[in-house]
């Protein structure tokens, strides 16, 4: 390679760099768009909207939420993906996303290779419950009863392939238990069949029956983390009992593969800021939140294990691909 060529490639890839640079400076150029996968109303709208609102206000620019529910998540996932990698369509990936890959026989979609990943917002503790006049008091209680008369022991879930069901599938096999799994299609339902005992726990996300457990119409035998849920402090963990278990819920922000690392990590920058920020940190945890950044690698690494971990629990648990 001559001098000459060598220097006009030098001076090509830092004039590149450079425009980078002034794109990031400049970003964001107009309103942002923020694609959620799930309906109004829900958790994942809800921490959507109150983050959304900060950097708002950080940018200066609106922040404009569109729903797209559908089977996965999908439709709202390819949306993503089709859009300009310049930061300006964002996405609230979630677990869900971690669970699609090994629950559909076809995905229109690679969350590895399509979505260039910012910044978790926060996790959900999966929460393993019971009825207030339950005779179960710990998950050690649980477990016992589900071994001596599986016939008359059930768990209830949301839907198949939801994580709720998975954790629950989860927590079948680490605690060797054979009972059935029952599914329901709202927590609603869920929280009817504990009511009225026809299924003897639940498992749930900390958001959906936050009400109910703070009422004190449910009470928790264990949290699914690793350590002690801050907002429950004097809960166990499931993995005290049944040693391995770990199991939350999670969403963050995700920008399309390509968009440019300067403005990854601006965006990663603001996202940190708006979460840390009081006002909004004291929000996302009432509604049940445990507010937790990272930055885009450190999230890129979480996608890539929790992809592995339930894709080894929908194996184990024989359930069929949609």
């Amino acid at each position: 390679m001559t001098n000459s060529l060598l220097a006009r490639l030098c001076i090509g890839a830092a004039a590149t760099l450079a425009a980078a640079g002034v794109h990031a400076q400049e970003f964001p150029t107009k309103p942002l768009r923020l694609i959620v996968a799930f309906g109004p109303g829900g958790v994942a709208d809800v921490t959507a909207r109150i983050v959304a609102e900060g950097l708002s206000q950080k940018f200066g620019k609106p922040v404009i939420v569109e729903n797209m529910p559908s089977a996965g998540g999908i439709t709202a996932a390819v949306a993503l993906t089709r859009s300009a990698p310049d930061g300006h369509t964002l996405f609230i990936v979630s677990n869900q996303n971690a669970v699609s890959p090994s629950l559909f026989k076809s995905l229109p979609y690679d969350p590895l290779k399509q979505f260039a990943m910012i910044s978790m917002v926060g996790s959900f503790d999966i929460v393993m419950a019971v009825d207030q006049n339950s005779p179960l008091r710990t998950v050690a209680d649980a477990v016992a009863a589900a071994k001596k008369d599986p016939q008359h022991f059930n768990m209830g879930t949301i839907g198949v392939g939801s994580t709720q069901h998975l954790s629950a599938e989860l927590f079948r096999s680490l605690a060797d238990i054979k009972v059935p799994t029952v599914p329901f299609k709202s927590s609603g339902e869920v929280l009817a069949a504990v009511k009225g005992n026809s299924v003897q726990v639940m498992f749930e996300t900390v958001p959906a029956v936050i009400g109910n457990i703070k009422g004190g119409s449910l009470r928790l035998l264990g949290v699914g983390s690793e350590k002690r849920s801050a907002l429950f402090p004097d809960v166990p963990t499931i993995a005290e009992t049944v040693p391995g278990y770990s199991a939350v819920s999670w969403n963050g922000f995700a920008a399309p593969a390509g968009t440019p690392p300067a403005v990854v990590d601006k965006l990663n920058k603001a996202i940190r800021e708006v979460v840390a920020d009081p006002a909004i940190n004291k929000k996302l945890v009432d509604v049940g939140m445990i507010p937790q950044t990272n930055t885009p690698k450190e999230f890129h690494a979480l996608l890539v294990s929790e992809i592995d971990k339930w894709r080894k629990v929908i194996d184990t648990a024989g359930i069929e691909k949609q």
